[in-house]
């Protein structure tokens, strides 16, 4: 019995099996015949086409869709007829398409690319410094003692004329005395060898280290000078004071450094992307806290070679009008460098420009809802404006609001689209073996 009962339905799955053959065969004479009998493509047909026909870019092979031709025909690369591209369907290499109403869920916004220039300020911070092009030292230019000291203290401010010291020279006296002695002769004897013996004594006081004004001093008196008054040559601080009352003095000890206060150097940090457009000549205006109100004009004197390795900056050093002596060593001071006149170029909001680290691209909106991203090389950026170098043009909209969107999407759909070439590639080399193997 149950033998019996295997065989019978061993017997209905036969059954089954050809009738479902059977109804598959049907249907494949079915495709072929309405295939035959289906009426001409549209590009084919002659006389005038519908309104409704698409226009045909050109034609491919799907296993080859690089491959482009002008007219319709049988395929190079496989067995089979080329395949029409429309203008609707034809897709645009490394853009996506948004629709409006997405475009407006997803808050894009445009701006035009115009036509403009930055005025690229710069502002940086320093501090004030004497103007070291400023500085005389004054030294002994003779052995010699300190008999009394007229300023006694560093930073006392000094006219220029004003003693400084009194220096008693033993070496001046007796270049003194022999001058003299001279002069008597050339009065009491006029002998025409003793004519230039005075003018020999007068050198040699010259060469012992007293001043021209010194020498005709001690010639109007007549008399010897036993001590001598040193004087500032400038206006100014002492900046440095070497000497005290009854100190000996040695031929070029320093005894007095003074710093003019006329004019003062600031040395301003400039960050080290702006160092391009500061340039010595440059004019600047300064102001510190100290003197609210107070505006200070200059020029950029020199820009130091040396870049600081923590701040990544570079010092400028500025040359300021200082009137009345009110800027002082010490003080901070915010400089506030003119503008450099830059040529027109083309610019974009800063917004609009987005920086990966390897790339830096703008979307641009190609209308009816397609956008691409573009490579673009970026110049200066000031106020909220962006230089482009190259990549956009003048009248170009680009999306200044939802573009890290619009840009992941088109990356994505790169990357979908180089997968299928890459499957078309696969495709077509097996069916060029496949052939190969069937000749």
């Amino acid at each position: 019995m149950i033998r019996r009962t295997l065989a019978m339905g061993g017997v209905v799955i036969v059954v089954l099996a050809l009738v479902a053959y059977a109804a598959f065969e049907v249907g494949v004479d079915r495709g072929r015949t309405n295939a035959s009998s289906s009426p001409t493509p549209a590009h084919a047909t002659h006389g005038a086409a519908p309104s409704t026909e698409k226009r045909v870019l050109y034609w491919h092979d799907p296993m080859a869709p690089d491959t482009k031709f002008d007219k319709p025909g049988r395929s190079p690369f496989m067995e089979m007829d080329l395949v029409p591209v429309y203008a609707d369907d034809a897709p645009q290499s490394g853009g996506v398409a948004i629709d409006p109403r997405l475009q407006q869920n997803l808050g894009v916004r445009t701006a035009k690319a115009v036509v403009g220039s930055l005025s690229n300020a710069i502002s940086a911070v320093g501090n004030v410094a004497y103007n070291e092009r400023d500085v005389v030292v004054v030294q002994a230019r003779s052995n010699g003692f300190v008999e009394k000291l007229f300023v006694r203290a560093a930073l006392d401010p000094v006219r220029k004329g004003q003693a400084l010291a009194e220096l008693y020279v033993p070496e001046w006296v007796a270049a003194q005395e022999e001058y003299l002695a001279a002069k008597r002769l050339r009065t009491d004897v006029d002998a025409l060898a003793l004519g230039g013996l005075a003018d020999a004594a007068a050198q040699r006081m010259r060469l012992a280290g007293m001043s021209d004004d010194q020498i005709r001093e001690v010639d109007a008196r007549g008399a010897v000078q036993l001590r001598f008054t040193i004087t500032s040559p400038i206006d100014g601080v002492v900046g440095e004071l070497s000497v005290r009352e009854g100190m000996t003095v040695s031929v070029g000890a320093s005894l007095f450094r003074l710093n003019g206060v006329a004019t003062v150097w600031v040395n301003a940090e400039v960050p080290e992307r702006a160092a391009g457009d500061v340039r010595p000549g440059n004019a600047v205006e300064a102001r510190t806290v100290a003197l609210p109100g107070s505006l200070f004009k200059g020029r950029v004197n020199a820009i130091l070679p040396e870049v600081n390795a923590t701040t990544r900056t570079l010092k400028a050093r500025i040359e300021l009008a200082n009137p009345d002596g009110r800027l002082v060593p010490g003080m901070f001071a915010t400089i506030d460098f003119a503008p450099a006149r830059r040529k027109d170029a083309v610019l974009v909001p800063s917004e609009a420009v987005i920086r990966t680290g390897k790339r830096t691209v703008v979307i641009v909106a190609q209308g009816a809802g397609r956008f691409a991203p573009i490579d673009v090389e970026t110049g200066v950026e000031s106020n909220g404006q962006t230089e482009i170098a190259n990549g956009v043009r003048a009248g170009d909209n680009v999306v200044v609001s939802g573009q890290f969107l619009i840009d992941s999407e088109a990356n994505l759909k790169s990357t979908i689209s180089r997968m299928g070439e890459s499957a078309n590639d696969a495709q077509r080399d097996a069916g060029h073996g496949a052939q190969q193997r069937a000749e």
